[in-house]
């Protein structure tokens, strides 16, 4: 899998403004951050979550879209007709380490990403339930630690970028790349 050329899309679902603010802008950062391409979320719709993600974007470059959406399903059952691999995170699904393999050969996927309660629905729909691991474990993690193994950890280089981040040892440095 060359997940520069591949299509990789995450579904966040039912999105709480007072209560997963934090974890919504985290998993967008963490997507853009690997490259991916869009990154629906349903639930509630937050301007001002788009907003933050889409500052982000501006000022450190990405190709990543953030979409709401209101019907979940729909978005689901249409991604599978359009031949996207659906894979539901899950600490209820098969191991990470038993499928990274399969995972790899697959062109288009969509990660679905809980919340509260997630329906059985999406457990039937999806044709993967995955899990980082069978114990409880935060939906960000599992996002995070899944786009690290299929990336192999390489950082991507927005060429739109306004900022850039320098490695260093110790400190912060961003330079304008302008």
């Amino acid at each position: 899998m060359d997940y520069r050329k591949d299509m990789i899309e995450i579904l966040r679902l039912s999105h709480r403004i007072a209560r997963d603010k934090r974890i919504s802008t985290h998993l967008g950062l963490t997507a853009r951050t690997f490259g991916i391409q869009a990154i629906y979320y349903a639930g509630q719709k937050d301007n001002q979550l788009e907003q933050s993600l889409e500052k982000m974007n501006a000022n450190f470059g990405s190709f990543s879209r953030f979409i709401y959406v209101k019907n979940p399903l729909a978005l689901v059952k249409e991604k599978k007709q359009q031949g996207y691999f659906i894979i539901h995170l899950t600490m209820y699904g098969l191991s990470l380490g038993n499928e990274l393999s399969n995972i790899k050969k697959q062109k288009k996927i969509l990660f679905v990403v809980g919340s509260e309660h997630v329906p059985s629905k999406y457990y039937h729909e999806a044709d993967l339930n995955l899990a980082v691991t069978n114990q409880p474990h935060s939906e960000l993690s599992a996002i995070a630690i899944i786009l690290y193994e299929l990336t192999k950890g390489k950082s991507i280089e927005y060429k739109n970028a306004k900022l850039k981040i320098q490695p260093s040892e110790r400190g912060k440095i961003i330079y304008s790349s302008s």
